[in-house]
């Protein structure tokens, strides 16, 4: 991508989205990132004004654009509305869901399967009885261990996450994860996802990269996230064979917005994902390390424990890339 700038599709989304996005392109802005920002409007907002969260010229536009930087999205209070952000994984296949989470002696990737499990889409709603097909397919399996066995072999190991002793469709996962370590000559193991969340709260340290379905993937990002200090910390990457969207693991957080107090980095973090994507990896490897001295320098947000506001830890840290260039 060298001298030539990427288009990318910014959604800014609802509630906390937008001050948080705008801290992400302010970074980017500050690093010399070679993008192209087309800002497309989805979500609740979208929804309330126009009744339509997101139309088809939307996604015509994200897929022109190839690589979305994504917000927080507040999903319409309508049983019929499914999530945009789900949408949007199972319309542009993005089929690996990559969540880092960095903190102390931490330092785990979870890779959970993005399009399939118990967010297939498959359900009957009914007024007595609704059902939730889980749905795990040899090839959706195929691919999310790949790309697992991919990310470990530069790593120390990898760890299957799944309830096969309770869910017999967990069975094809498990195989077929076992199955892609030993082709990739990956050292590995399996466990039970509840011993999985058990041990990442006691010995965290223990895991290195963790391949699992989407549902579990969901709950245990989150409980990565508290054992590393915060939601607002972590960023993510939602990857398919022609598209990517990049954001912070968190949710919209209506209660906070507007109060200049959401934590800018996850969303920051996850700009600089998206310029390792785009093939920019000397300026993501300085949104790191800046984003590191922010952290260790105490220029943080209250929700880990800091005194700053989201514009003051966004200026510290482009102030910190400036002087460092």
């Amino acid at each position: 991508m060298s001298g030539r700038r990427a288009k990318v599709a910014v959604v800014e989304g609802d509630g906390i989205g937008p001050e948080v996005i705008r801290s992400a392109m302010a970074v980017l802005t500050s690093v010399g990132a070679l993008i192209e920002p087309v800002p497309v409007e989805l979500g609740f907002g979208r929804w309330k004004r126009t009744g339509q969260a997101m139309t088809e010229e939307d996604l015509d536009l994200i897929r022109e654009c190839g690589c979305i930087l994504f917000g927080a999205i507040t999903t319409p209070p309508d049983p019929n509305y499914r999530s945009v952000l789900v949408t949007l994984r199972k319309k542009l296949d993005l089929y690996a869901n990559l969540r880092p989470f960095v903190g102390g002696k931490i330092d785990l990737l979870i890779v959970r399967e993005n399009t399939e499990g118990l967010y297939s889409g498959v359900e009957e709603i009914g007024e007595d009885e609704s059902r939730t097909v889980r749905v795990i397919t040899r090839k959706g399996s195929k691919r999310i261990a790949e790309k697992a066995c991919e990310l470990a072999s530069k790593r120390r190991k990898l760890t299957i996450v799944h309830k096969a002793n309770v869910l017999k469709s967990d069975h094809l996962f498990l195989e077929v994860c076992r199955d892609a370590a030993r082709r990739f000559g990956v050292p590995f193991e399996d466990m039970l996802v509840d011993a999985a969340a058990y041990n990442l709260v006691l010995r965290p340290e223990k895991f290195d990269v963790l391949v699992t379905t989407n549902l579990f993937g969901d709950i245990l990002s989150d409980l990565a996230a508290g054992v590393i200090g915060g939601l607002g910390l972590c960023p993510s990457a939602n990857l398919g064979e022609r598209y990517a969207l990049f954001e912070p693991i968190h949710g919209s957080a209506p209660d906070i917005a507007g109060k200049g107090i959401s934590n800018p980095i996850g969303a920051i973090r996850s700009a600089g994902m998206m310029l390792s994507w785009l093939g920019q990896e000397e300026m993501a490897g300085r949104i790191d390390e800046a984003v590191m001295w922010a952290i260790e320098s105490g220029f943080v947000t209250p929700d880990i424990g800091g005194v700053f506001t989201t514009e003051e830890v966004t200026r510290r840290i482009a102030a910190h890339l400036q002087s460092t260039e």
